[in-house]
């Protein structure tokens, strides 16, 4: 009976911290900023002043769905006739990935005295995941790469809109400004397969599964005319607040202590993955002939949910956005393996005799 009532307890205060979590969440996304922008920085405040927040799995989810079936619904027959320049756009951000991620390791051991393990996974430019995962190993210092690995993904989505908003860059309408809406029959079978598929994804280990399973079956509907029309408006502010708010629960997880320690580094880190990134962008965008604005949302180092939302609220082609990040998560997932086994092999010798 005890352990019945506790558990019921624990499972009580998990709720309460996520309705706590979405209501902040849904009053950032009222302040003067884009909803995704507002909700992050609103629940980002209340996680570093110690207010539990979180979000459970299945609602994130959720969002990640209703946003990748968002993007999916801009997908037509000229997408094969854009994506002929996408190869060589991947050539360079995959060298400026390797560029971000290198310099930033460089910066961390030098100029901050941390050791190579966790410069390297601090300075991942995505795949924030793996490198936690990796640190609960023992690898490197956990608390300072999910301090730095936190800020800037915070950093990316707060900063990089208004940058782009301030810079004379080329500003794109709303790509859903003309754009019909579907039914909510419709909107509702789609959103279900697309939780279908990517419960399936997600089993397979696939990154961002929910959200390429969102614009896989959105897209091929498009696609073969099966459906016309984007999901209801609302179903995709919901799905920026609960992305803005997953990523503000993250800092529950940093003690004040740290934030003293840290802030210096993290912010170096960010700086340097920005303009890494912005030079990168340009030579890709002028060899191209892209919108410097969202070959720089492409570029960025965040999460590709996060960025792919933010390439819809500015009218960005979305597409474009959300296969660069994923490259980019899979193309780091291959590397950084081998980048911690070069500067410590011997760790990586003594646990395959165990």
């Amino acid at each position: 009976m005890t352990t019945s009532r506790l558990t019921q307890s624990v499972n009580l205060s998990m709720g309460l911290r996520v309705i706590l979590t979405l209501a902040l969440g849904a009053l950032g996304a009222l302040l003067p900023a884009a909803p995704l922008v507002g909700a992050t920085i609103l629940v980002s405040l209340a996680s570093l002043c110690r207010i539990p927040t979180a979000i459970s799995p299945w609602i994130r989810n959720v969002a990640f769905a209703s946003i990748g079936c968002s993007l999916g619904s801009g997908i037509n027959h000229d997408i094969f006739q854009l994506a002929a320049k996408w190869p060589l756009s991947l050539v360079w951000l995959t060298i400026a990935m390797v560029a971000i991620l290198l310099s930033g390791a460089w910066i961390l051991k030098h100029f901050f005295r941390y050791d190579k393990e966790t410069a390297l996974l601090a300075s991942s430019p995505g795949a924030m995941t793996y490198s936690l995962a990796v640190a609960a190993t023992g690898v490197g210092d956990a608390g300072a790469i999910i301090f730095i690995q936190s800020i800037r993904l915070f950093s990316i989505i707060t900063c990089l809109p208004l940058l782009i908003d301030i810079l004379p860059f080329d500003h794109l309408a709303t790509s859903g400004a003309n754009t019909p809406t579907l039914d909510w029959l419709s909107a509702a079978a789609l959103f279900l397969l697309a939780l279908g598929a990517g419960y399936l994804l997600e089993r397979k280990k696939i990154p961002a599964g929910f959200l390429l399973a969102g614009v896989m079956v959105s897209g091929l509907g498009h696609y073969f005319g099966v459906l016309s029309g984007r999901p209801p408006l609302s179903l995709l502010l919901a799905g920026f607040v609960i992305t803005g708010a997953v990523v503000g629960s993250r800092f529950t997880m940093i003690s004040p202590v740290d934030i003293r320690h840290l802030l210096s580094a993290s912010l170096t880190i960010v700086f340097t993955s920005i303009v890494v990134s912005a030079l990168f962008a340009l030579a890709a965008a002028r060899a191209l002939q892209l919108p410097l604005g969202q070959v720089w949302v492409a570029f960025a180092p965040g999460g590709v949910e996060a960025m792919a939302a933010m390439a819809l609220s500015m009218g960005y082609d979305s597409a474009y956005v959300a296969t660069h990040h994923l490259y980019r998560i899979i193309a780091l997932l291959i590397l950084m393996p081998v980048l911690l086994n070069a500067v410590h092999p011997a760790q990586e010798k003594r646990g395959q005799r165990r």
